[in-house]
């Protein structure tokens, strides 16, 4: 079964104005919204919110109300459940670290682009084998970064990665150099110690500057 690539569209468009999606683990919807506002001031088109806290699903409906021009997608989703919830809530995409065959079935009937996880050659092929071509490897950094991740694209080459885990502002173009690689992932931009200290302004800054540097002549 073939990934349906309308589900894929406006995703794809927006990390290609875009291609940094700010891994964001908050507490609720009162940090949420100026995030998202935040991020969107800084040109960032898409977040992922992870479900790693209570407040997730409140803080992803808050963020996609504060900030409708951004894609607001879940994180971590790791089963069935999760991935209506995360719909429920408001959530355009979604991504999770691994991927299990009861996961993969029940993302082939979702309405949203969804990134299953992958660290290894034979997790990538049962992802093929589902139906997905667009993937997420993590974690991208301890598993080799982008020597690791170019070996495994190398017979693969019908496969987009999105990889996360590790990356930093520094690392980012080598990963984005790659022609396998559509999108990254990375929690630079807003640091839980900036999110805590509501420190929104200084993150409007880092997403400015980092999206700047991925723009400008290597």
């Amino acid at each position: 079964m073939a990934e349906p690539t309308e589900r894929f569209e406006t995703f794809l468009d927006a990390v290609g104005r875009a291609p940094i999606i700010p891994v964001l683990t908050v507490e609720g919807p009162a940090q949420a919204a100026p995030l998202a506002r935040a991020l969107a001031a800084g040109g960032v088109a898409a977040i992922e919110i992870t479900l790693r806290r209570p407040g997730a699903l409140e803080a992803i409906a808050a963020a996609a109300e504060a900030a409708p021009e951004l894609l607001v997608g879940a994180g971590t989703v790791l089963d069935q459940r999760q991935l209506e919830s995360a719909a429920a809530a408001g959530a355009r995409f979604a991504v999770s670290p691994g991927a299990t065959p009861a996961l993969l079935a029940a993302a082939r009937g979702w309405a949203h682009p969804f990134l299953p996880g992958v660290a290894s050659a034979s997790e990538i092929m049962a992802a093929l084998a589902q139906g997905f071509r667009r993937l997420k490897f993590f974690p991208a950094a301890p598993l080799g970064g982008p020597a690791a991740l170019k070996a495994l694209a190398t017979p693969f080459p019908e496969v987009g990665f999105c990889p996360t885990g590790g990356i930093t502002r520094d690392s980012a173009p080598e990963y984005l150099r790659l022609g396998s690689v559509f999108c990254l992932g990375g929690s630079w931009i807003a640091p839980d110690a900036l999110i805590d200290a509501e420190a929104w302004d200084e993150i409007e800054r880092l997403a400015r500057e980092s999206l700047t540097a991925l723009k400008a002549p290597s």
